[in-house]
């Protein structure tokens, strides 16, 4: 049924901890319980790790997720800024990439705990930053307490940060190769596209 103009709904004036939208209370929990199910799960990694490179980077995305679980928390139960802001995730690995393929044997599911090393573990880790990070992200855009989604909007970029750390520890590793393309493949591809002509306001239709 169409509202008449006279008939729209104005918006409502709500305490900050009840400034939340039904959705938004759903898109919520699972945030909260994603962060403390992916704080669980590298507490589990730990005890696997052979590696002191990758250690450090578990304790320190460790530390920086439980912080941010803490303002998230704090933030979804008063609706309001919390006791201090987010913090800017900085990882320690080079940006460079090691491009080529090297003979590997075929990768298989594991068939014992045992058998957990740190390729398993910072595979584990990859997949639990990037899917973190898709999450914020998607939960993000439909918000209504404006503090919260600043938050979760804020650690997109810090998740990806850590997925890219963790693509590089393993890359330099060799447990994460990359393949490239020909030069002359490489070359038409990148010459596959022109750029876009200024379009002006009137060659839309009014």
């Amino acid at each position: 049924m169409n509202q008449q103009p006279g008939n729209q709904q104005q918006p409502t004036t709500v305490p900050p901890n009840l400034n939340h939208g039904g959705h938004e209370m759903f898109d919520s929990h699972e945030v909260l319980s994603s962060l403390m199910s992916v704080l669980d799960q590298y507490l589990i990694y730990d005890q696997f790790i052979k590696d002191q490179e990758l250690r450090t980077i578990l304790y320190r995305q460790h530390t920086f997720i439980t912080d941010l679980y803490n303002i998230a928390v704090e933030t979804f139960s008063t609706g309001e800024k919390p006791s201090h802001s987010s913090y800017t995730y900085k990882m320690q690995q080079t940006n460079n990439t090691v491009y080529g393929l090297s003979p590997s044997q075929p990768s298989k599911p594991i068939s014992s705990a045992n058998q957990v090393n740190d390729k398993g573990v910072s595979g584990y880790m990859l997949g639990l930053a990037k899917s973190t990070a898709s999450l914020l992200a998607m939960t993000s855009m439909e918000m209504t307490n404006p503090v919260l989604r600043r938050v979760i909007a804020d650690s997109v970029p810090n998740f990806i940060e850590m997925a890219y750390e963790l693509f590089l520890y393993q890359n330099k590793h060799q447990y994460y190769q990359v393949p490239q393309l020909s030069q002359q493949d490489m070359t038409q591809m990148l010459q596959s596209y022109a750029p876009a002509p200024n379009t002006q306001q009137n060659q839309f239709r009014q």
